[in-house]
């Protein structure tokens, strides 16, 4: 049986269609059926509630949490439950011994969940449609029902609607729909969206005075529909109730009815509070309507919520202004925000499954257009984003378009090359590398280094440590972090300027991890976010038991800040890290996609050093990928010695045949070639000892290699003198004439 916990995702209830009702209700997520009720009134079930409350009051908590453990595992629904505790007449001394037992550490889950229980169960409850037209039947009775009646119609908030609609439209009773109109507009924000989804499918008389009620509610929320709904009706009558709620509101009927619907699509893609209307709930409600069913109510799940509503107003804007290139920029953003915070399995009852997926309208709507979808990734801090817009570019745009062509004086491409993600970094530099641009660009100087940095070690990790002066605690983060794969900057008692230089020679700090007061771990944030290197660095902030509810709520909404309670356990620390780098980064790069990004970066290097590209010069790189070559092998090893061969530098030339005399076999016959192809672009640039090397290699009794090291020293121009003892078959010293014809 299920237990009590809050799990509204699972509860269903049946469609219903009340007498009289034009109003058809969907399915949603919580149990407003007839449920088969377990006895509520069974004398177990009321003796373990009353024992329970006994026990807390007494103060026998360890009594108290096995008779809470056996009243949860009873299994009732949470609207039975709440049935069972007024039943019992001890309303008021459960609610207190909850409230109690949520301060005692052996009682305080079991409290928690017997609290959610009744609360959620009084949610249910009043959202329950036979509960709902009972409550708006008794609007027009006494002065004590009709205040218990508003009090719940307003609990129930939008799931009212449909109801509360048909209420306020019918003309039989005059006393109700003024009853009604007064709680929709105590309703707020929660009646807008529902009356401006219903107002263009109504007839006149009762758009009329849907645009009445929304006048008089106070959010400008219905502006849009309201100002749409005055340019576009016929009816006088109509128009002047829309101009009056206008006028109220603050609005101007003549606005530009496409910029006011991107306007509030551009509102709810930020997911402010004001905007969301079951907040820490699972599901939200968007809406439709036909003449056919009335207003209808579309759970969906709160993730998605905000990403529906955004493209369904920013559809609106388009339908009256297609050209608007903002309005599809922010579209295409969120569609991708959609589909990257769809939970797995989830059908999207917006959005169905038979739809082209965000990747295909990412690449359909051009570079232009992706260029703003990444100006808006880069300026929210949207790490999946900005990588969705970089791949979309690198499948459309042309070179001049990745960086010639500015988006508001602004070039986001370029931008990302300092982006504080290494992917993102990666990811814009082969975008960039691919384009073989002619011309030079801001940040160019970066391209290589970048791309050499990815062939090098795509997947170390820095971590930045803030303990202040307890370096007990951070040895002890140190600690996990470095089994984490994580390489830990040196402690900063004193915050981040203590480590501004450790800083800025790492190329990529990863994490921040604090573990500080309320103040100097807000400080410690605040100042990370206003440096560009640490803007979008990923924070767990380690709090005090009294710092965490303060903390959360003020990072609630930033995806790249976790909080989480000190007294943590190495696990759980190790699972908040892995977690938080999944949510905010896209998680820790892996061995494969270290590899991947490593291949594609050699084969950009490679095509930039053929090409010989003055722009992005593959000499920038000598250094690191000299580095590497002594970190690999096989075809990746011949692949980065080729690239260093097209560098016109000393230690280039030397390098690769260093790499050829400690090889064997095949793989020394084709560095030696290599070394060749570097000869006849730059002359010989050996040193003396690599000379008489080759000289001896061109006389091993393998005929294969000796033939190859011959002409090798053919390209290298090793002057004639060297060669007579080879000739004669001597074996004078040959080390002294090394010189070129």
């Amino acid at each position: 049986m299920r237990s009590l916990t809050r799990n509204f995702a699972n509860l269903s209830f049946s469609i219903m269609l009340l007498a009289g009702s034009a109003s058809v209700l969907m399915s949603t997520p919580q149990a407003y059926a007839s449920v088969v009720q377990p006895d509520a009134d069974s004398e177990h079930e009321l003796e373990l509630l009353r024992d329970f409350i006994h026990f807390v009051k007494i103060a026998r908590f360890d009594v108290a949490a096995d008779l809470g453990n056996q009243l949860l595992d009873a299994g009732m629904e949470p609207e039975a439950f709440v049935d069972l505790v007024e039943q019992s007449r001890e309303q008021q001394r459960f609610e207190e011994a909850v409230a109690a037992g949520l301060r005692v550490p052996v009682l305080e889950p079991i409290a928690a969940k017997l609290d959610s229980a009744f609360r959620d169960g009084k949610l249910a409850r009043a959202r329950n449609p036979k509960e709902v037209a009972r409550n708006i039947g008794f609007l027009t009775q006494g002065l004590r029902a009709r205040s218990l009646a508003r009090e719940r119609l307003i609990v129930a908030g939008e799931y009212a609607m449909p109801q509360l609609l048909d209420a306020y439209l019918q003309k039989k009773d005059l006393a109700l729909k003024a009853q009604v109109q007064r709680l929709l507009v105590d309703m707020g924000r929660h009646a807008i969206i529902p009356l401006t989804t219903a107002m263009p499918g109504l007839d006149p008389t009762q758009q009329e005075a849907i645009a009445d009620v929304l006048g008089l509610i106070p959010y400008r929320t219905s502006l849009p529909a309201l100002i749409d709904m005055y340019q576009a009706t016929s009816n006088d009558a109509v128009r002047q109730a829309c101009g009056r709620a206008i006028s109220r509101l603050g609005g101007n009927p003549g606005s530009n009815v496409a910029d006011m619907y991107a306007l509030l699509a551009d509102s709810y893609y930020t997911e402010p509070a004001e905007l969301t209307s079951f907040a820490g709930e699972d599901y939200q409600l968007v809406w439709d309507f036909s003449a056919g069913l009335g207003l209808v109510m579309v759970p969906i799940q709160t993730p998605v919520f905000h990403e529906a509503m955004t493209m369904r107003m920013a559809e609106r804007a388009l339908s009256l202004d297609a050209s608007n290139r903002e309005t599809l920029a922010l579209w295409i953003s969120s569609n991708y925000s959609r589909e990257l915070d769809t939970p797995a399995g989830y059908e999207n009852p917006v959005y169905s499954s038979d739809r082209r997926s965000a990747e295909y309208f990412g690449i359909a709507v051009g570079p232009d257009i992706d260029q703003l979808v990444l100006r808006r990734g880069l300026d929210t801090r949207d790490t999946p984003l900005v990588r969705h817009a970089i791949d979309a570019l690198a499948q459309t745009a042309g070179s001049r378009s990745l960086w010639g062509q500015p988006t508001d004086g602004r070039y986001p491409l370029l931008e990302s090359l300092t982006y504080q993600n290494r992917r993102v970094q990666f990811e814009a530099a082969i975008a960039l590398g691919n384009a073989q641009p002619v011309d030079s660009f801001n940040g160019a100087e970066r391209v290589i280094p970048l791309l050499a940095s990815a062939v090098k070690d795509a997947s170390s990790l820095h971590a930045v440590i803030l303990t202040g002066h307890d370096r007990e605690s951070y040895d002890q983060y140190r600690s996990s972090l470095e089994q984490l794969g994580f390489i830990v900057l040196p402690p900063a008692e004193n915050g981040l300027s203590d480590i501004e230089a450790a800083i800025a020679e790492t190329p990529t700090i990863d994490l921040i991890v604090t573990s500080m007061n309320y103040d100097d771990s807000l400080l410690s944030i605040e100042l990370a976010r206003a440096d560009n290197k640490l803007a979008v660095t990923p924070v767990l902030a380690l709090m005090g038991p009294d710092d965490v509810i303060p903390m959360t709520r003020q990072y609630n909404r930033d995806q790249t800040v976790s909080v989480r309670r000190g007294a943590i356990s190495n696990s759980a620390f190790d699972e908040s890290v892995t977690t938080l780098l999944e949510v905010a980064s896209g998680g820790p790069i892996s061995a494969d996609e270290a590899e991947d990004y490593a291949f594609r970066s050699i084969d950009v290097l490679r095509n930039l050093a053929i090409s010989n590209n003055q722009v992005l010069n593959v000499s920038d790189a000598a250094s690191i990928l000299i580095d590497v070559l002594d970190q690999v092998d096989g075809l990746t090893l011949l692949d980065i010695a080729e690239i260093i061969s097209y560098m016109p530098q000393e230690k280039a030339q030397r390098a690769v045949m260093n790499k050829a005399l400690e090889s064997s076999s095949d793989i020394q016959m084709e560095l030696l070639t290599i070394v060749a192809d570097s000869g006849k672009r730059f002359g010989n640039q050996l040193d003396n000892r690599q000379i008489r090397r080759l000289i001896q290699l061109a006389q091993d009794s393998d005929d294969e290699l000796a033939t190859v090291a011959v002409a090798t020293m053919g390209a290298l121009e090793v002057a004639n003198t060297t060669l007579v003892p080879l000739i004669l078959n001597g074996q004078s010293d040959t080390g002294s004439s090394v010189s070129s014809r």
